[in-house]
């Protein structure tokens, strides 16, 4: 091996060891604003092809440190052997490694066509392959980019505007100004007389100003809105064992567990809301069970938001199961129910199943597979004053949205929510099958850009944690450990205040891919006549 290609092999490590550290556990985010730069000249030299192989290298070996919690999941919970998670988990990596290849081949290509805008082209790139990621084969958006900054409210502000591909974007474009500055200084350095390309720079100078400057008044506008309505919710986080939710012998164990915890928060809430999947039973079908559960609500005296499947049937009979969550009425009354639209693939439902893919079991637990719903379906709460002596002096009617589980990571999915009335979100979820593991304080940590997006505090509650409450800026306002049994309170605005984001959903993204589309059709054009002349 060569000096040139070791140099090229340690860079691509370095970016790949650096993007799993800017995510939760590490949560050291302020190593995104860097970790493109050894890529950057890694590839430097590289042609198109050359880079994509350095690319995929970094991208392996960033997704595989990112994702590694799958190894969690497939083994103790989908029941492979070690062997074969590990194998499943270096398959999908190398998938996800794609998408860096695929930037790190295209940045070399634009670079030597169009030099002058690669402070567009570049980050672009990368947006439109985020977006790309978010959609193709069914979609898998987890540890975007721009998710590094969850903490960093006041650079998060622009994400009712542009998503969080606005953010990934911005964080691009930084790491492409410090490689241009860093190597005009390495070239002055060796008294080559180079000028610096002074557009990235200038360009993320700009944008940094025009992201802060945007933040930091959209933070005060948020603190100014002290006059808004708030609602009262208990979360309840029952950690229930994995290994034992769905065995029948734990159902009346299970039960009053949760009869335990809603009684702590019951006199406070106006709305209480348990996990996904909370009732391991058909709330439906099993009256002894159900009238457990409605008898939990009547003693609440609040409506009770909770997790469960439902079975329902096709014009033909066949039976087919939803992961559903249900609003529970004070009386015991179903009021509403959700439907959730996003499977998890190889969790809820195997692909291919009855012809290709028949050796595999679904990862989670339970009765069989399910099918997805169809409507972001908005649910109502109208709860009690709570300064009122009188029972039916009440508040007036909040509407909210429910997301289940990894849900809550498809932008578009909860934009609908927000734009058909939404004025606050839950999100219930089970994320004992993470394990202990950085992937809950990952998908918690999603959340915030949902609430940033559209301008909706969420409460969240999950199984085994990260349950908590997020305001409209993305302020986490508190949050529980994973794998503790644990009670939360907490006092959320409700408003309706629909962005650029919830009204033209990822319009930023798709500019990003029309600019990448455009640049790159230029560069073949370009290229073709120039080896036309030649």
């Amino acid at each position: 091996m060569d000096k040139a290609l070791a140099r090229q092999i340690l860079l691509a490590c370095a970016s790949g060891v650096l993007y799993p550290l800017c995510f939760p556990d590490f949560d050291l985010g302020f190593l995104a604003w860097v970790l493109l730069v050894p890529l950057h000249f890694a590839i430097e030299p590289a042609s198109p092809r050359q880079a994509f192989r350095i690319g995929w290298l970094a991208g392996l070996i960033g997704f595989t440190g990112t994702m590694s919690w799958v190894v969690t999941a497939m083994h103790l919970y989908g029941k492979m052997p070690l062997a074969a998670s590990y194998a499943v988990m270096v398959v999908l990596t190398t998938y996800l490694g794609l998408y860096v290849a695929l930037y790190a081949a295209g940045y070399t290509w634009l670079k030597r066509m169009a030099p002058s805008v690669l402070f567009l082209t570049a980050p672009s790139l990368w947006v439109s392959l985020e977006l790309l990621r978010t959609y193709v084969l069914s979609g898998l958006p987890w540890a975007l980019l721009g998710y590094s900054q969850y903490q960093w409210l006041s650079i998060i502000q622009i994400a009712d505007h542009t998503g969080v591909y606005g953010v990934s974007f911005l964080i691009v474009l930084v790491n492409l100004a410090l490689t241009e500055l860093i190597s005009w200084v390495f070239a002055r350095l060796r008294r080559d007389q180079v000028g610096l390309a002074w557009q990235a720079p200038a360009a993320a100078l700009l944008a940094m100003a025009i992201a802060g400057i945007y933040g930091h008044s959209a933070l005060q506008v948020d603190a100014r809105s002290l006059d808004v309505r708030t609602l009262s919710i208990g979360l309840v986080q029952a950690n229930i064992d994995q290994a034992h939710k769905w065995d029948v012998a734990y159902r009346e164990e299970t039960l009053e567990r949760y009869r335990r915890l809603t009684a702590q928060v019951a006199a406070r809430s106006d709305l209480i809301i348990w996990p996904e999947a909370a009732t391991p039973f058909l709330f439906e079908l099993e009256p002894q069970y159900r009238s457990e559960v409605t008898a939990m609500a009547q003693a609440a005296r609040a409506p009770i938001l909770f997790g469960s499947p439902a079975l329902r049937y096709t014009p033909d009979r066949r039976p087919y199961l939803l992961n559903s969550a249900y609003l529970l009425s004070p009386a015991g009354e179903i009021q509403g129910r959700y439907d959730k639209q996003h499977l998890v693939p190889f969790g809820e439902y195997i692909p291919l199943h009855s012809s290709v893919l028949f050796f595999l079991d679904k990862l989670v637990e339970g009765i069989g597979d399910f099918e997805a719903g169809t409507t972001p379906t908005i649910l109502t709460v109208r709860p009690l004053a709570a300064s009122s002596p009188h029972a039916d002096d009440q508040k007036p009617e909040v509407k909210f949205g429910v997301v289940i589980c990894y849900e809550v990571i498809f932008p578009d999915l909860v934009r609908q929510f927000a734009l058909n009335g939404a004025e606050f979100m839950a999100t219930i979820t089970n994320d004992a099958w993470f394990g202990r593991s950085a992937a809950p304080y990952q998908h918690f940590g999603m959340v915030v850009f949902r609430s940033v997006e559209n301008r909706v505090a969420f409460a969240r509650a999950a199984n085994t944690g990260v349950s908590g409450f997020i305001d409209p800026s993305g302020r986490i306002l508190s949050a529980t450990p994973i794998f503790t049994e644990a009670v939360l309170m907490g006092s959320i605005p409700v408003q309706r205040r629909p962005t650029f984001y919830t009204r033209y959903g990822d319009a930023f993204g798709y500019g990003c891919v029309i600019i990448t589309g455009l640049f790159l059709t230029a560069a073949r054009f370009r290229r073709n006549g120039h080896d036309h002349r030649q």
